[in-house]
């Protein structure tokens, strides 16, 4: 019988033939050679003597290095276990099944390799400084799971101090996933998203880039809500990162609490957990779209938003309408590695959200206002999207 595995924080008992542990045992990734090294001429092409010749003229000519080793098609996928899915600050070793989950998506819906790196420290200096030293080796950086508000200072900051794609996907990919979908819940319905007024639930990593994003797609109007209410321009506890957002949104003008701020409101949106009262929802217009993505348990369960909303939407996937990451990032960055882009501009996002928008624009229903993940279509078209875009803001380098 085989042993039984004790957790050593809850000391919970683990069932050796758990699916889920059955999956991760040794871990779900490896590295595999794309060339044979069958004999001593092989062994010479591959590695010394020859590999020299490549190495003297890498030194020579630095861009060589993006078409004669793996950096072009390779990403980075850091996090220093701050922030990691539901769970919270669970530190870098627990954090590396997640990563290494996001580093076989990479591999299975964008062709992109991907490297799992969890560091060892949490200081914003530090972080900045590791991944700079550890750039040479890789065409672009996924940030993941790092709290706010230090993952908007660590992208900045690593954005300006190199010239390959720095991605937090915690904010971005979010952002476009929820774009895409809330321009397809506006078309199904036959509306514009300018004639919309939303209300985003959490004012930290997704909500912000969220705002920011509804904000550049011409949204009507939208209000971020934390803990303490509307974020709003006349309030003094506000972070840089709140201020930021508080001068291009809440055109309205509205204070007070989440539930104020959802009277008449035609869009929630929920990237905070918690539970959202269905007296709260009731008073949102006829007709809203209520996209509640917490996991594993929504803002608002579908059973009651369904009462309320023409379309709903949430981060799980045994519900309709799942609003998923893996349809944005492994596209985002096989665009961005294909024209070898120095950054993922935002008309980038735009481009990738009208895409992926755009890949069952034809097959639209409430319950089909995003596509699945495993659409095959899915990754083409936002790789197409972003590269020409990349092309057209002038940061692609081919």
């Amino acid at each position: 019988m085989a042993a039984e595995i004790i957790h050593p924080n809850t000391q919970d008992t683990i069932d050796p033939v758990d699916a889920v542990f059955a999956l991760h045992r040794g871990g779900k990734m490896e590295v595999r050679a794309t060339v044979p090294v069958r004999d001593a001429d092989d062994l010479s092409l591959a590695y010394t003597p020859g590999v020299a010749r490549v190495c003297t003229a890498i030194a020579e000519q630095p861009e060589l290095v993006n078409d004669y080793t793996w950096k072009s098609n390779v990403v980075a996928v850091v996090t220093d276990g701050t922030a990691v899915l539901g769970l919270g600050d669970i530190g870098p070793e627990a954090s590396l099944p997640v990563m290494e989950g996001k580093a076989i998506l990479f591999k299975q819906f964008g062709g992109v390799d991907a490297v799992p790196i969890a560091l060892a420290c949490t200081d914003v200096d530090e972080i900045v400084e590791t991944v700079v030293r550890l750039a040479p080796s890789f065409g672009g950086v996924n940030l993941e799971d790092i709290s706010a508000p230090r993952c908007f200072e660590i992208e900045r900051r690593l954005q300006d101090a190199l010239d390959i794609p720095i991605f937090h996907d915690d904010q971005h990919g979010t952002a476009i996933v929820s774009t895409a979908a809330l321009w397809n819940a506006a078309k199904v319905t036959g509306r514009e998203i300018g004639d919309l007024r939303a209300v985003i639930s959490g004012a930290g990593a997704a909500g912000i880039a969220i705002a920011k994003m509804l904000v550049a797609a011409g949204i009507g109007d939208v209000s971020v809500c934390d803990r303490r209410g509307v974020v709003h321009q006349g309030r003094e506890d506000l972070t840089d990162v709140k201020a930021e957002i508080a001068a291009v949104t809440n055109r309205a003008g509205l204070k007070g609490s989440l539930a104020d701020a959802l009277n008449g409101a035609d869009v929630f949106i929920g990237v905070s957990g918690g539970t959202v009262p269905e007296e709260a929802v009731a008073t949102m217009a006829k007709g809203c779209f209520i996209f509640a993505m917490a996991n594993p348990n929504p803002e608002i369960h579908p059973e009651v938003a369904h009462r309320y909303a023409a379309v709903v939407a949430t981060g799980r996937s045994d519900f309709p309408n799942q609003i998923n990451n893996v349809l944005a990032f492994p596209g985002i960055f096989a665009g961005a590695l294909q024209v070898r882009a120095t950054r993922i501009t935002e008309g980038m996002k735009l481009a990738a959200a009208e895409a992926l928008a755009g890949v069952v624009a034809e097959e639209l229903t409430p319950q089909r206002v995003i596509p699945s993940p495993f659409d095959e279509r899915v990754a083409p078209a936002v790789t197409k999207a972003v590269a020409e875009a990349a092309r057209r803001e002038g940061v692609a380098r081919r």
